[in-house]
């Protein structure tokens, strides 16, 4: 086996340690804004380190009190959970069968070309039909209008991910599964699926963090509490003459905790569903 030099060896945990620096430590710096005192965020020169930690920003964004910054926090944190999690099952719902359908039959390729093309318009060339047919509908300040705005950026994309995870299983096992008897669905459902769910997994958590993270539609189609989702939110403890620094650091901190936890959780999925298609034997 061939023996690997050990300067080499240095050198790729010296890059692995300073990409993991470069990452880590805007990360890190929030936490540390989120636990500083206000004087010590406008100290001249700056502090690096707090003398003593504070958390009491979390408790008050943390709080259900009617009325208080936490109430309306919390009620955000839960409105993007809800619409980043329905609009991510129906983008899922909608890609598999399109996905499939594309990859299996290349003469109809264009089309998805074709919808994946409007990424190209810029998201305030669609507000004025979208916000028209939401009001039309009755569904402007709503959980489930604001996830069916996110389904059309997310549908595409995950139909796009899906096809290329569908390309890289064999067409000949499902053709010998139907051969045995199998139909359709049951071929999809018992064999290709089991195969695709990496790539299903995958596609749910970028759909997840695309709708997680999304500010502009949210902010003019939401209003209060009802609908408002963290980005705006967040956006909204900027938004005063006096801003607490420290409290809009650790409003970031907590709206980073579900999707860094369920990336977590899918790790290997995800990894697999990344690097499915790559080799080819």
């Amino acid at each position: 086996m061939e023996r690997k030099s050990p300067y080499f060896t240095a050198f790729i945990y010296v890059c692995a340690l300073l990409l993991a620096v470069v990452i880590l430590a805007p990360i890190f710096w929030l936490f540390i804004m989120s636990i500083s005192p206000a004087a010590d965020l406008a100290a001249k020169p700056l502090r690096w380190w707090p003398h003593t930690a504070d958390f009491s920003r979390y408790q008050l964004l943390l709080s259900t009190l009617e009325n208080s910054a936490g109430a309306a926090f919390t009620a955000s944190l839960r409105n993007s959970i809800e619409v980043a999690g329905m609009a991510t099952v129906a983008a899922i719902a909608l890609a598999i069968p399109a996905g499939w359908a594309v990859s299996r039959t290349p003469s109809i390729g264009w089309s998805l070309s074709m919808v994946i093309a409007t990424y190209m318009l810029p998201p305030v060339a669609l507000s004025v039909p979208l916000y028209m047919g939401l009001a039309y509908l009755g569904m402007l300040n709503t959980v489930f209008g604001l996830s069916l705005v996110y389904l059309t950026i997310l549908a595409p994309f995950t139909t796009w991910l899906m096809k290329s995870g569908f390309d890289s299983i064999p067409r000949e096992i499902e053709s010998a599964a139907m051969i045995d008897g199998a139909g359709l669905f049951q071929t999809l459902r018992i064999l290709t699926l089991p195969l695709a769910m990496p790539v299903v997994a995958t596609s749910a958590l970028f759909a997840f963090l695309l709708a997680w993270d999304e500010f502009f539609y949210a902010l003019l189609f939401t209003s209060d509490q009802r609908a408002k989702t963290l980005t705006v939110a967040i956006a909204d403890l900027a938004g005063g003459r006096v801003s607490d620094y420290g409290l809009i650091a650790t409003a970031g901190v907590l709206a980073a905790l579900p999707p860094v936890l369920i990336g977590l959780v899918t790790q290997r999925t995800l990894i697999s569903g990344l690097t499915s298609g790559g080799v080819k034997g």
